[in-house]
């Protein structure tokens, strides 16, 4: 069954509201909470970090407990309407600033921090395993990713472009009110999109309910072999979490960079919009170029763009360092690569899904899916951390001028490692992908051909 263009639309909108909510915890919270709040970055880089090893339990238990949901709506839309609520009311929490002090607002942003990735883990995971079972072509299935990712790119632009504008206009002078009222438009807006989605967005396990038809139920034990049984699972989970770790790291980094290295903050939006607009260009160009190149030629274009970007952003620091046309162009080169690696990396997870159910006999969408929203969280977390201690180690204190030495480790941790880690994501995926060509389409045709088997 095609799916229609408005249904498209309906799943791509919740892409915007989600990455809205996340986009703001991912762009500001690390400088909300240490230039604002006053929080320790040795504290806030181990916060985010221990986060994230609960997630190594919890994003696969979501995946288990998604797949083995069975009820009239489908067994993805009532996680998705559950988590965002849940996920939108912690948002506003996030950026309230309690009355409290010491260990008891450390404790408060701690809990806080925690419930925000576990609500934000029932809604995405759900999420983006919807997507395969909402195509069953290569050629729509290329199509289709690229849209929920236009609109979370659009997500990205908007909060990266006008987010500082609008903390400052909303907060009237006082920063901490700024955020916490931007947190809560984010949330309205993430909670009318998914409702959008919800209601207009019908997966397949839906109809097979409506049909009467029963899917298996696994075990934990199954949901165990699924995930090591996997090996191109394995491969997914190298590269996006590498492609993760370059977009924190340079993306956490970015206001700080702007802030204390080129001395003027009001050029991070510049930045962000350029490396924005090129995210969604790149977006549009990704189903073309997979057209006309192979998928390893446009992942390498990919890979290697963002280290252009962040080498020259490192270059036009010592030469010029308030060129906006130089840093709106570092931003170009660093998003195009990004744009294209999402487009990649979607497409990947729905072909990971369908070797999964070829080589091991069941297909687990929401488990296969959870390592994204995982890896997601763990860059994150990483960057963070790397962020937190990093600054630490070079003797960053916020709010005044820095030394030379915090300068230079600013520059090594927007540029240097990135750099490195962008390059690694090309040779695992050089080294451990196969599903492409015939291999790939052998696949599909015999997925076709068990399907019409069991129609049969």
């Amino acid at each position: 069954m095609k799916l229609s263009n408005s249904s498209k639309f309906a799943f791509g909108i919740g892409a915007l509201g989600k990455d809205l909510c996340y986009a703001i915890v991912s762009t500001y919270l690390m400088i909300y909470f240490t230039d604002t709040v006053g929080l320790l970055p040795l504290f806030v880089g181990n916060l985010f970090l221990v986060a994230r090893v609960w997630d190594a339990v919890n994003d696969p238990m979501m995946g288990f407990v998604v797949d083995n949901t069975r009820s009239r709506w489908g067994k993805f839309r009532p996680w998705i309407l559950i988590g965002t609520v849940l996920n939108a009311a912690i948002l506003v929490f996030l950026f309230r600033r309690p009355d409290l002090e010491g260990p008891a607002l450390y404790a408060y942003y701690s809990v806080m921090y925690i419930l925000w990735g576990m609500t934000y883990t029932i809604m995405d995971i759900p999420y983006w395993s919807m997507l395969p079972s909402l195509s069953s072509t290569k050629e729509e299935r290329d199509a289709m990713s690229v849209i929920p990712r236009i609109f979370a790119s659009s997500a990205w632009l908007l909060v990266g472009t006008f987010g500082l504008a609008m903390i400052n206009k909303l907060g009237q002078g006082n920063t901490a009110k700024g955020y916490s009222s931007l947190a809560v438009v984010i949330a309205a807006v993430f909670v009318l999109t998914i409702l959008i989605t919800v209601i207009f967005v019908k997966d397949r396990t839906s109809h097979e309910a409506d049909a009467g038809q029963k899917a298996e139920r696994i075990s934990l034990k199954d949901a165990v072999r699924i995930i090591t049984g996997n090996d191109q699972l394995k491969v997914y989970i190298g590269v996006v979490l590498a492609y993760n770790l370059v977009v924190q790291l340079a993306g956490g980094m970015a206001l700080y960079y702007f802030k204390y290295v080129v001395g003027d903050e009001n050029l991070f939006p510049i930045f962000t919009a350029a490396a924005s607009f090129a995210e969604i260009l790149a977006l549009f160009a990704f189903p073309i170029l997979s057209r006309f190149l192979s998928k390893k030629q446009v992942f390498a274009i990919a890979s290697f763009a963002p280290a252009v970007g962040l080498i020259l952003l490192l270059l036009s620091g010592f030469v010029a360092p308030s060129n906006v046309v130089l840093i709106a162009i570092c931003g170009v080169f660093f998003k195009f690569g990004s744009g294209l690696t999402l487009g990649a990396t979607t497409v990947m997870l729905a072909d990971v899904i369908d070797y999964g159910e070829v080589k091991l006999g069941t297909r687990n969408e929401s488990i296969v899916a959870s390592f994204q929203t995982l890896l997601v969280k763990t860059a994150s977390a990483v960057a963070g951390w790397l962020i937190g201690v990093g600054l630490t180690v070079v003797g960053y204190v916020q709010n005044v001028p820095q030394t030379a030495e915090t300068i230079l480790g600013m520059r090594v941790l927007i540029g240097v490692i990135p750099t490195v880690v962008t390059v690694l994501a090309f040779v695992i995926y050089v080294k451990g992908y196969k599903l492409e060509g015939n291999y790939l389409e052998n696949i599909m045709r015999q997925l076709k051909t068990e399907k019409l088997d069991k129609v049969a």
